[in-house]
């Protein structure tokens, strides 16, 4: 039995409370218990067949598409990205330095930490937020400063709570908007455009995840920081295939921006990995092409699906909000059950007795209890089953809905 210690930094890392309910989940599987999956964010829709059948024809009839792939992306890939970014948010791009291919925005992320930061450096962190931002920071021997998102606010940002002694040390200021988990929006571009004032000056790269552009609803059109003077100064912003086209598993999505941040950023992935495969490249150009009439129909399932668990919920009497973009609900929780569970233990609850998986909110952060991200990833008339489980597991917690 080997006795070697992980490394001190994996060993600071919080629990991972979603392992805790994929053990549960795969418990509830193996007692045939009846599972409806909303915990992940893991797209259940199939990648449009157009897409699959690109990538096929290239693994079967180009097979140098097999070899080492150039780690910043082929020039198809940027230069389609370019044109696509150009369409869709009126921003030019550089294909050579403005772009560079990544393994899905989750490994970007993290790889932008481990290229800038340094022991006892700082990234400002917003809670609650997608993990990644602070267990990157972790990994990469930096500190997180989580500054509180108010849903008061509308989970934007107050930089203005954020201490000089942090701002002296830190180097990066991580943004996600439309969000995850809290599904927030920016609809008044002056947050934007004093985010990128912010950062120019307490000298901070400005890390836009930008993963949920696509998925928003009635009329809503998510902005890129790039759109923005003075953006590409500071900013980088990432960009993923998982949700837009359904394509979690292909491990594809790109980064643009500042030239320089993209420069190192490409520096430190040719030492650890070979960048994305050729022929999923070749496969997500092939899905940027297709935009229009892909991503319409992506949007209109996860908008029916938003309205008929909003529906569904508000006939048990529990009323939540109701996004304008990504592929989740952020539901807050009855006062009583927060006070008497928390959101983890509410959820392990709601597994273990009625077969519903979803998210519990402390797992994006403290500020995140008292709330679940349940996510719209399963058929429509999965849902009435679901609501009607949450209900009766609200009845045996004594929680009056109606």
């Amino acid at each position: 039995m080997i006795s070697i210690s992980p490394s001190k930094k994996l060993e600071q890392l919080p629990p991972y409370l979603f392992s805790r309910i994929n053990k549960l989940k795969l418990e509830a599987y193996q007692k045939n218990l009846d599972v409806i999956d909303l915990s992940m964010g893991n797209p259940d829709l199939p990648t449009d067949s157009e897409i699959v059948d690109r990538l096929c024809d290239t693994v079967k009839n180009h097979p140098r598409t097999h070899r080492y792939p150039q780690a910043k992306g082929m020039p198809k890939f940027r230069n389609t990205v370019a044109e696509w970014f150009l369409r869709r948010f009126g921003v030019k791009l550089n294909p050579e330095k403005e772009i560079l291919a990544v393994i899905g925005s989750k490994e970007g992320v993290a790889h932008l930490c481990m290229t800038f930061l340094d022991p006892g450096d700082y990234t400002l962190v917003p809670d609650p937020s997608y993990p990644v931002y602070y267990n990157a920071t972790v990994l990469a021997g930096g500190r997180a400063y989580l500054f509180k998102l108010d849903p008061q606010s509308g989970y934007l940002s107050d930089f203005g709570k954020i201490p000089q002694r942090v701002l002296k040390k830190a180097k990066i200021i991580f943004l996600n908007y439309p969000n995850n988990p809290t599904t927030a929006v920016v609809e008044d571009e002056s947050f934007l455009k004093e985010a990128i004032r912010f950062a120019k000056k307490n000298n901070l790269i400005l890390c836009y995840d930008n993963a949920y552009s696509e998925i928003t609803f009635d009329g809503y059109e998510a902005p890129s920081i790039l759109q923005f003077d003075g953006a590409k100064d500071v900013a980088v912003e990432f960009h993923s295939f998982s949700k837009t086209f359904s394509m979690a598993g292909w491990r594809v999505g790109f980064v643009v921006g500042n030239e320089y941040i993209i420069s190192q950023l490409e520096k430190f992935k040719s030492f650890v990995d070979y960048g994305v495969p050729t022929f999923i490249q070749l496969s997500a150009v092939k899905a940027l092409l297709e935009y229009e009439r892909i991503v319409n129909d992506v949007r209109k399932v996860y908008q029916r699906r938003r309205d008929i668990m909003v529906k569904e919920f508000k006939k048990i009497g529990y009323t939540v909000d109701v996004p304008k973009a990504t592929m989740y609900l952020w539901c807050k929780l009855p006062d009583k059950v927060t006070q008497g569970l928390g959101s983890l233990k509410f959820a392990e609850k709601l597994l273990v007795e009625t077969g519903v998986a979803i998210s519990p909110g402390v797992g994006f952060g403290s500020s995140g209890e008292g709330y679940f991200r349940l996510a719209l990833v399963t058929a429509d008339n999965r849902f009435h089953d679901a609501a009607l489980r949450f209900d009766k597991v609200f009845k045996e917690l004594g929680v009056k809905l109606k």
